[in-house]
């Protein structure tokens, strides 16, 4: 589902998730050994216990140098719970497929990347007992790609772009040069990109422009998956608003109440337990439960 900058940041690498060892050697210049093969794993890391700890994308790399777990994580501010957070993921994954994590943080505020790529150290001064070292993808280091046949060479690092730099003064040349990139490829990962790029625009005038670019552009938007798309999106949109009124007004909310609302797809139920969060004194009041 890709109802939100946050999602469409990093749902972008399951899409195509050659794009993110791309950006590791081309962007941040790491020396990634090629893969052979990638594919995305489950991104739950909850254990027995009922704490829920979920990464955002992850994928296993395979190299000719051995496996890599690329765990990719969108991140919209600074938020110093991830100093507890980044660690467990990476020191449980280890501990899961007994293979190297690599920790990519990706964000649209360049404040934001330099806090992310602050290292994490947890020990006592002059002796680490750990540490991780983010690799971070924002608007300082994605480049901006505003030529047409440079978009067409690598379309979704064209996607990448725009949704990184998609505002000011350099949004018209980068959304431009990307629609007519995207005339070059299939419809179906047209439709995909298309959405990301929508839902990380926050320039009201950008946003409004590549909507322009895209209804000349008509068969996007036409086009089932893309409709799909959109309608995932807004149910994913709608659950977090319920959740998330509760949240603001102080409510506690049980796992199993959030479990419930995020698997509810029934926009108009949704819509519902929605207002009743406004009210509600408990949360499984959404339900009509005391």
């Amino acid at each position: 589902m890709v109802g939100s900058s946050h999602e469409a940041l990093h749902r972008i690498f399951q899409k195509d998730p050659a794009l993110l060892t791309r950006a590791l050697q081309r962007v941040l210049h790491v020396p990634f050994p090629e893969p052979r093969e990638i594919a995305a794993l489950n991104v739950d890391l909850t254990e027995i216990e009922p704490v829920e700890r979920r990464v955002d994308t992850l994928l296993r790399a395979e190299t000719d140098e051995g496996t890599y777990l690329l765990v990719v994580e969108s991140q919209g501010k600074a938020d110093d719970r991830k100093r507890g957070s980044w660690p467990y993921y990476l020191s449980y994954l280890y501990e899961k497929y007994r293979c190297e994590p690599v920790l990519i943080v990706i964000t649209q505020n360049s404040a934001t990347a330099k806090w992310a790529s602050r290292p994490i150290r947890l020990g006592f001064p002059g002796w680490d007992s750990l540490t991780v070292r983010p690799l971070v993808l924002g608007p300082d280091n994605v480049p901006v790609i505003a030529d047409e046949r440079q978009a067409e060479r690598d379309v979704p690092l064209a996607v990448l772009s725009a949704m990184t730099h998609g505002r000011g003064p350099q949004a018209p040349a980068i959304l431009e040069s990307l629609a007519t990139a995207l005339r070059t490829i299939d419809p179906d990962s047209a439709a995909v990109f298309v959405q990301f790029v929508d839902s990380c625009l926050t320039d009201p005038q950008a946003k409004q422009m590549w909507r322009d670019l895209m209804t000349a552009i008509q068969y996007f938007w036409r086009h089932p998956l893309a409709e799909q798309v959109r309608e995932e999106g807004r149910i994913q949109d709608r659950q977090e608003m319920t959740l998330r009124i509760l949240e603001w007004r102080g409510i506690e909310v049980p796992d199993a109440v959030r479990e419930r609302v995020n698997a509810c797809t029934d926009l108009d139920q949704l819509e519902v337990w929605a207002q009743r969060a406004v009210r509600a004194v408990d949360a499984w009041e959404l339900f009509g439960e005391a």
